[in-house]
């Protein structure tokens, strides 16, 4: 089969068993820098078009901390950087992230990063993070910091509504995510989506899943 380009971003709710639980947060507001284009980027306060340009060269940004990387060597201050976050960011896998990835998500800070680690493993979904981070802030914040993470699925049961919530994934994806059940290792995932997609789009949705045993 051709090779297709990503994606538009495509947000849903997962139904498992009846029961509403997203693995990816909500996300109204937030660029992702893996997917969006250089024009929208420029539109991020801060952001010129030379620095949307370097963002766009050195995709794909396989963690938030390989975007930091990428701007610190951009003519922008501490401040700047941080402001640069609240609108453009790559979500964060919430069993896996460092503590100091778990810190860049705007507005975090060292105390609710603190909560995203301590709930580990983060079963149940995003519908859990709202419980558990309910606890702490309002419904608001609560619905702001979600736009910043995510909770892998399993490539093997993750239903279609599952799978549409991968930002940049639509139906001929989710398709041939199916299509090749049961995936035994991530290799095998490599592989097969190797077929359809490039090495580096292979490797951002690579992030969003785990094979269960």
């Amino acid at each position: 089969m051709k090779r297709i380009p990503v994606g538009l971003l495509s947000l849903g709710v997962l139904v498992l068993s009846g029961v509403a639980i997203a693995q990816v947060g909500t996300n109204d507001a937030v660029l992702n820098p893996n997917l969006t284009s250089a024009e929208e980027i420029s539109t991020v306060p801060h952001i010129s078009a030379a620095i949307a340009a370097a963002i766009i060269e050195g995709r794909p940004y396989l963690s938030a901390t390989d975007l930091d990387a990428k701007l610190r060597g951009a003519p922008l201050s501490d401040e700047q950087r941080a402001e640069v976050y609240v609108t453009l960011f790559v979500p964060i896998n919430l069993n896996t992230a460092s503590d100091e990835e778990l810190q860049l998500v705007p507005g975090a800070g060292r105390r609710m990063a603190h909560e995203f680690d301590e709930y580990r493993p983060w079963e149940g979904g995003m519908a859990r993070f709202r419980r558990e981070i309910g606890k702490y802030v309002d419904d608001e914040e609560v619905a702001r910091l979600e736009q910043y993470v995510f909770v892998p699925m399993d490539l093997n049961s993750a239903s279609s509504e599952d799978l549409h919530t991968i930002p940049g994934v639509g139906d001929r994806m989710v398709h041939e995510f199916e299509e090749y059940r049961p995936y035994v290792n991530m290799a095998q995932f490599r592989r097969e989506m190797g077929k359809y997609v490039d090495d580096a789009e292979v490797a951002r949705l690579e992030r969003y899943f785990v094979i269960k045993q």
